[in-house]
């Protein structure tokens, strides 16, 4: 007999599933189970609901089917790579932790990020963790500066300090009753911070580097955590940069809100905003109305996007 059960870890040889009564099972997936229509590095992800086969006398269960998602996060497995990694799948909420020191993350591991939650259709939130490092007046203005920038996008964002604890609550309620996804680069404080929301959880957390001011991976595998109250948080392991996948060429501006609500008034229907005369979006970047990291980070999708072989891989729901 078939149980519907949902992946809350992934070890990437093995998968824990629970189920409607918080059973949890450990699963397996046979050697060609794929799903169609998306060439990835793992057929199953944590947050993906899927049917098991009754477990074996071992205890453990093949994964059968997968369910169709809601959505999904992925990402190229890696610079060179044409598969992907799926980050989690049936979430409500990406949540980028970056920092603006020790370390800094980049503009556009951000704007990557960002422009692939809109391509899934997943709600995001920018969380600057460390915010109790920014003491001096020009970095506490460029975190200020910086949120402006994407709250005037659209986007949520939220300054915290998971070492202080402040606004801890805030980001707590704010999560309250999803099921949000938590990434961002190593050394962000991403672990710590899910150690402040879930406080009996300890999970292991480790130095920054002093010689290279980045961070150690603590976490290896995927894995959802409750929260207090309910809702969850996947914790997935640090990355150093975040390859997107399966763009075409013509839809990457449409990932970036403020360009595809500026495109509008260019003068060509199929304006690409690199070359093109009466170019809205060109002009907007030399006024200051659309930021130039935003615009060099769109323009560094579109030249991935129009590498040769890159619209063989199509997304699929």
């Amino acid at each position: 007999m078939e149980t519907t059960a949902t992946i809350i870890r992934n070890t990437g040889s093995s998968y824990i599933a629970r189920d409607r009564d918080g059973v949890e099972t450990k699963c397996l997936v046979k050697g060609n189970f794929r799903i169609k229509g998306i060439r990835t590095t793992n057929p199953v992800a944590v947050g993906d609901h899927v049917e098991l086969s009754a477990p074996g006398p071992d205890g453990v269960a093949y994964i059968t089917a997968v369910e169709p998602r809601s959505n999904y996060i992925i990402r190229r497995a890696s610079n060179l790579s044409k598969a992907a990694h799926i980050i989690a799948a049936n979430i409500d909420c990406a949540v980028l932790v970056a920092t603006l020191a020790h370390p800094t993350t980049s503009f556009t591991f951000i704007d990557r990020f960002l422009a692939t939650a809109e391509a899934y259709s997943v709600p995001s939130l920018l969380v600057f963790n460390k915010i109790d490092l920014l003491s001096d007046p020009e970095d506490q203005g460029l975190l200020e500066a910086v949120e402006y920038l994407y709250r005037s996008i659209g986007y949520d964002t939220m300054g915290i300090s998971a070492a202080t604890g402040q606004n801890i609550d805030r980001l707590a309620e704010y999560l309250h009753g999803k099921v949000s996804l938590f990434s961002g680069n190593s050394g962000v404080g991403k672990t710590t911070l899910i150690n402040a929301l879930i406080p009996d959880l300890d999970l292991r957390t480790a130095e920054i580097s002093a010689v290279h001011d980045t961070g150690m991976h603590t976490t290896t595998f995927s894995e959802m955590y409750d929260l207090p109250g309910g809702g969850g948080i996947i914790d997935t392991p640090g990355v150093r940069g975040f390859g997107v996948f399966d763009f075409k060429k013509e839809e990457v501006s449409h990932y970036f809100p403020e360009i595809f609500r500026c495109g509008a008034d260019c003068r060509f229907d199929n304006c690409t905003h690199t070359h093109e005369p009466g170019c809205a979006v060109r002009k907007a970047v030399e006024e200051h109305f659309i930021s130039e990291s935003r615009y060099n980070s769109y323009l560094s999708i579109l030249e991935e996007a129009s590498e040769p072989g890159a619209d063989k891989y199509r997304k699929a729901y």
